[in-house]
């Protein structure tokens, strides 16, 4: 069933113009600093490994720095391995999770892949806690050419000097009690749609690629984060989130379609994660770590089941 949902921005039935888009961009306050959360802890890491500038965001009074951490041993005979995280600004664990992995895990992948991490692709909406960049574009429905999001334009630069090289890329999410609260409220809003309430999964799961599955890859991510935190049951229709639940907790999307940041590369192993940091059964550090090993388990399975790889070899 259809339900009108007020949301107190805009008419509804009729999508945004720019009063409504400024009207809302007014009210999103800081609320978390991306300097002291984010950049003291990339600043930490050029001891031992390459932090590179590769973009600024530019949202007048503010300025923000874009950095990309990088294996300081990189070989070019290596396969590539891309971590992102923070494309929704909102989803803590994704940022601080792919941190995490960086500071506790990168060094024992020295020598047998070249580790390009991306801790946090939103800045802005980091800081204002929310899903959308500040002209209230989702930019993870916006990883495309010549995408009207700076963020994941930012990121697509970054990435082309090798994307036909990553052998696996991560890309780390949440899915919160928010997501219907405010985010699809607030979406149907600006589309001059009407809010088709969901329901909230209690746990992790993730997201293969529908044109190119990778079931056996997806599993044993699944496995090793069932260690961490619990992974999330289907619904009632054996659905997450409104797709099939294809195994125990993965659902499939079409990445390239619908313009993920999961889909900015040819790599062969690629996933989304999920967690659920409002579930009574989870703490934040649960979260992060549950992040860092899906990263660590996908790199693993990755390098021993592809041919030329060190560890296959």
């Amino acid at each position: 069933m259809t339900i009108p949902a007020f949301y107190p921005i805009g008419t509804p039935g009729r999508p945004w113009g720019e009063a409504e888009v400024a009207t809302w961009r007014s009210r999103q306050a800081v609320q978390r600093s991306y300097e002291a959360d984010v950049l003291g802890r990339v600043d930490a890491l050029r001891a031992r490994l390459d932090v590179s500038e590769y973009g600024r965001l530019d949202v007048p009074p503010d300025s923000y720095p874009l950095f990309a951490i990088r294996s300081r041993s990189w070989r070019d005979e290596l396969p590539c391995v891309l971590v992102t995280g923070g494309v929704h600004g909102y989803e803590t664990s994704g940022v601080h999770g792919a941190l995490q992995f960086v500071e506790r895990h990168a060094a024992s992948y020295d020598g047998r892949a070249n580790l390009v991490v991306v801790p946090c692709v939103s800045p802005w909406a980091y800081e204002r806690v929310h899903r959308w960049n500040a002209a209230a574009l989702d930019p993870n429905r916006s990883f495309r050419r010549d995408s009207p999001v700076p963020e994941s334009a930012a990121l697509m630069r970054l990435v082309a000097p090798f994307r036909d090289r990553v052998l696996v890329h991560v890309d780390l999410h949440e899915t919160t009690d928010s997501d219907e609260s405010e985010f699809r409220p607030a979406l149907a809003a600006r589309d001059g749609a009407a809010y088709e309430p969901g329901e909230v999964p209690d746990g992790f799961y993730l997201v293969d690629d529908s044109e190119h599955p990778q079931p056996a890859f997806q599993q044993a991510i699944i496995a090793a984060v069932a260690k961490v935190t619990h992974i999330a049951p289907a619904d009632a229709k054996g659905e997450i989130i409104g797709s099939p639940m294809v195994a125990p907790g993965v659902i499939e999307y079409a990445l390239t379609r619908l313009g993920l940041c999961a889909s900015i590369t040819d790599a062969p192993y690629k996933t989304t994660t999920e967690v659920y940091p409002d579930s009574p059964r989870a703490t934040p550090e649960q979260c992060n770590a549950a992040q860092a090993t899906a990263v660590c388990s996908a790199i693993d399975f990755a390098l021993a089941h592809h041919a030329g790889t060190p560890a296959a070899r």
